[in-house]
Parts: C-alpha cells; sequence; structure tokens
C-alpha cells in the first residue's frame, strides 16, 4: 500500500468549533429548525474550509494534484461537509443516511431499516455481540440494528455534531446502556486491536482517501475469526476516466457528498484483500432486478410511491421539491435567518442527486456494493 499521510487529530479543537457552530441546535429536532439557529461566522469558516476544494475545479479542469490535495485533507473536508449538510440530510432523508432496494408494496422507511437488517443477517450479528459502527451518522443504523440483533454497538465518528445527536437519539430511545458513540478518525482508530467481533460500514468508508488504509484498520480492531460487512459507494468498472461525461457523474457525487477519492469496484475488491480479509461475498446489489431502482427516490417519479405518506417523503426529493426547499433557504438567508452559504450547501445536495441518478441509470456507480470479509481466526 502507498503510503497515505494522516491528518493530525485536535479533537479540543473541534469541540470548541463544534460548540459555537452549532450551540443549542443538536437538541432541535433537526431539518429546517436546526439550521436557523447556526453561529454565522462558524458556519462561513466550515464553507469556506470545504468549498476551496471544489469552487473552480471543473471535471474538465480536475487534475492529479487537486485530488491529492483533497485527500490530503480528507478528515478535515468530512468533516466540515457534515458540519454543512446534516440537517439538510436530517431534512430530506431522515436519520439514517443511506440509500437501500425497494421491494414491490415497500415503502420507504421500511426498505431503508430492511437493507440494515440484510447487512446484519449476512454478518450474523447477535446478542452477545460488541459491534463497532465505522462512520455511524447520526445514529440511525447503529439504532436500528441494535434492536434487531440485541448486539452491543460502538459508533465511531468524526463529526461531533452528529456523535451528539446520536448519543441524544439512543438515550430518547432508551438505548444508552446498548450503544455508544466516539470521536475518531477511521484511519487511525483508538481502539485496542482485536477489540470488536463485528464491524460494519454503511455507505461511509467512502469518505477514506485510501480504501486499503481503513480497511487494514477495520481488521486491527476485529477479533481473529471477526467479520467485517460493507456497503461501499463506488464507481463500476464500466466508468471510464477519460470519459468527460463519466467524470463529471464521478465529481458532482465527490463534491454534493464530501468525498475526496472514490474508485472502482475492481479497486475495492484489492484493497480488503491487501489488508488481510478473506473475502466470503461480494456483489453488487443494484445490479437485483428489484421492483424500484435504489435512485427512485431522487428521480422523482411519485408514481413509484407505495402510500401517501412515501409520497409526502419523497416529494422532498424530486426536483421540484429541491426547487421549493432551496428557494425558501435561500429566501431565509437573504432575510437573516439561515447562515450564509446554507443555499450552496443544498444545490451542492441537489447536483449530486442528479448525477446519482445519472449514475445509477448508466451504471456506472453503485451506493450498494456489499462485500462480506473475515478475518483469519489463527
Amino acid at each position: 500500500m502507498t503510503p497515505i499521510a494522516l491528518e493530525t487529530e485536535d479533537h479540543s479543537r473541534d469541540a470548541r468549533f463544534n460548540k459555537i457552530m452549532h450551540g443549542k441546535s443538536v437538541g432541535s429536532r433537526g431539518g429546517f429548525s436546526s439550521m436557523l439557529n447556526k453561529d454565522r461566522e462558524a458556519h462561513k469558516a466550515a464553507s469556506e474550509e470545504y468549498w476551496k476544494h471544489w469552487d473552480n475545479k471543473s471535471a474538465g479542469t480536475e487534475t492529479v494534484d487537486i485530488r491529492e490535495a483533497r485527500k490530503a485533507e480528507y478528515a478535515t473536508l468530512t468533516r466540515h461537509y457534515y458540519n454543512l449538510a446534516t440537517d439538510l440530510y436530517e431534512y430530506g432523508w431522515g436519520a439514517c443516511f443511506h440509500f437501500c432496494r425497494f421491494a414491490y408494496g415497500e415503502g420507504f422507511y421500511q426498505a431503508i431499516a430492511r437493507h440494515e437488517h440484510y447487512l446484519a443477517h449476512m454478518m450474523q450479528i447477535r446478542e452477545g455481540m460488541r459491534v463497532l459502527d465505522v462512520g455511524c451518522g447520526v445514529g440511525g443504523p447503529t439504532r436500528e440494528i441494535a434492536k434487531f440483533t440485541g448486539a452491543k454497538i460502538v459508533g465511531l465518528n468524526n463529526n461531533d455534531y452528529q456523535i451528539e445527536r446520536a448519543t441524544q437519539y439512543a438515550a430518547k430511545e432508551g438505548l444508552s446502556q446498548q450503544l455508544s458513540f466516539t470521536k475518531g478518525d477511521f484511519m487511525q482508530m483508538s481502539f485496542p486491536a482485536n477489540s470488536f467481533d463485528a464491524v460494519y460500514a454503511i455507505e461511509a468508508t467512502v469518505h477514506a482517501p485510501s480504501l486499503e488504509g481503513v480497511y487494514s484498520q477495520i481488521y486491527r480492531v476485529l477479533k481473529p475469526g471477526g467479520v467485517f460487512g460493507v456497503y461501499e459507494w463506488l464507481m463500476t468498472d464500466a466508468y471510464d476516466n477519460g470519459n468527460p461525461h463519466h467524470k463529471e457523474v464521478r465529481l458532482g457525487i465527490e463534491q454534493g457528498d464530501g468525498i475526496s477519492n472514490m474508485v472502482k469496484i475492481s479497486e475495492a475488491l484489492q484493497a480488503i484483500k491487501a489488508a488481510g480479509f478473506e473475502l466470503e461475498v461480494s456483489k453488487d446489489l443494484a445490479d437485483n432486478a428489484d421492483a424500484r431502482p435504489w435512485y427512485y427516490p431522487l428521480d422523482g417519479d411519485l408514481r413509484m410511491a407505495s402510500s401517501i405518506g412515501d409520497v409526502i417523503t419523497i416529494a422532498r426529493m424530486t426536483r421540484l421539491g429541491r426547487l421549493l426547499a432551496h428557494g425558501a433557504v435561500g429566501g431565509l438567508e437573504r432575510i437573516g435567518l439561515a447562515p450564509k452559504g446554507t443555499k450552496k450547501t443544498a444545490d451542492s445536495l441537489g447536483w449530486a442527486a442528479d448525477c446519482l441518478v445519472a449514475g445509477g441509470k448508466e451504471k456506472l456507480f453503485t451506493p450498494m456494493y456489499l462485500m462480506i470479509a473475515r478475518k483469519p481466526a489463527a
């Protein structure tokens, strides 16, 4: 593995910034109510730190040096992305920041939960296990898998705001004795070797500057015989970096989702084996002939919604729904109720949504490449 320069962690600095930027908004319901309770100067600082990697850097002008600069600041880039985007995610998608498959007649949140259950089932997570959730977000999947399996789960996250919200949600659901949340960089975990019976990551390790690097850390903290399961975001092997359209799709996804370096399926398979794992299952679940494609909520076809509740949920994510919401955010910015830059982040998420749909329809991208791998028992 080519050595990756790791960012120096400073948890005290991050905690101070979190307290200034987010303040009391951690206790808000999420979405718009949280967006309005940010410190303006701290929000501006986070926005400038994130957008310096993307402004005036199109797919056509992208260079190796530009990508290397993003990789060099992978942790800061991702941390500030979620400082800016978490409330928008909760408003538009809910507490589980991932895609899923859809069976016939299956509701949106039911399908989200089934996707989490499927991973836990494939990994055979069960009561009595100590499990690590790598990149746990605000803890939606952590809570669901804990309830489904009875396992005790530790959530690892690089963003203080999300950790606070995850801790709050766990307490609200009476899960504080079963769940805990820890601040850390998944490229340099502080856990002792051989600490966990199982480790999973749901659409999170894509934020790593090197998949082999993060998979190697996961291998280290797993007990011998332990299992690792991941839904990975990857460009498929149909992706051609020499094709300008393909590059624009990839860059749109990366910019709108805080990703420094997304790679292809073949590279991920090489990385997990190079980390030392024995690969037991590898499959692109996006290739399944499901009743509705994984990207349908972003594509805006409300005819695919299975209930009135889903119509309301999905409507927020359609182009028209995004246009109205982003217009409202822009209006709140103009009258000083929302921090400047909120609409820019929302618009970036919208562009990413269009690129995700294009990537899905053209088979250039998958958000659910499943790998189940095991650390050898001896």
